[in-house]
């Protein structure tokens, strides 16, 4: 056999060259790529599932959308009805608010008118003006003093004995007494009036006021002021 043939240093070097040439290589392009196609790969899936589930009602059969309807047309109808419902209870509560308010507002006024005109009895702070006539001096103008500087002074409500005083209140000289109202008065004179007893004390005493002049009539007069002073006179119209 003939000795084999010696490889040549110039043959190995070509070897080595080719192998280089055929050994992948990894440039930056080629891992931003890579990447690129990663990201791309997870947006495809997500994509996908996303689709999936929005084609739920697509790929829903026919008896089962008409089901899903059915029962959204349901509810529809009933939160229709709640509104509804709702709406209807707050009128009536408005209603409501409103009549009891004016029905409020009704007492309020005819409780004033009635004691205006002296058709309630009445009750409050006040004073009592009690003029004794031993001598039988006193006569109907200085009632009709009295009961006007009362209502100068703020009085709401007055009595004159058992007569309760009204815008028409009128006094006439009598055999015996005053007479108020058609109704005979005798001595001692009692008033009771409700109204700021401060106020109504000071006008009653002012210098040539009631007071002062009932006195230089002959008569006694006691005026005290009351926390509470109770008015049960009532008139008849």
């Amino acid at each position: 056999m003939s000795e084999p043939e010696r490889t040549r240093p110039e043959d190995l070097r070509g070897w080595r060259v080719l192998a280089d040439m055929l050994r992948p290589r990894s440039t930056p392009g080629q891992w931003v790529g890579a990447l690129l196609c990663v990201v791309l790969g997870f947006a495809v899936v997500a994509q996908v599932r996303s689709t999936d589930r929005d084609s739920t009602f697509a790929t829903a059969r026919q008896d089962e959308l008409v089901g899903i309807l059915s029962d959204l047309g349901q509810r529809s109808e009933r939160l229709r009805g709640d509104l509804r419902e709702l709406e209807r209870t707050r009128e009536e509560l408005v209603r409501d608010g409103e009549g009891a308010a004016a029905v409020e507002e009704a007492r309020r006024r005819a409780t004033v008118y009635g004691l205006l005109a002296g058709t309630l009895p009445a009750e409050g702070p006040g004073v009592e003006l009690v003029a004794a006539d031993p001598a039988g001096r006193l006569r109907a103008v200085h009632l009709l003093d009295a009961l006007e500087e009362l209502r100068d002074a703020g009085a709401e409500v007055v009595q004159i004995g058992d007569v309760r005083a009204g815008v028409g209140t009128h006094f006439v000289d009598a055999a015996g007494g005053i007479a108020a109202d058609g109704r005979l008065l005798s001595a001692p004179y009692r008033f009771l009036a409700i109204g700021d007893p401060h106020t109504l004390t000071t006008a009653l005493n002012i210098p040539g006021g009631v007071v002062r002049t009932l006195q230089g009539s002959g008569a006694t007069v006691a005026l005290s002021q009351r926390a509470k002073v109770t008015v049960r006179a009532v008139r008849s119209g």
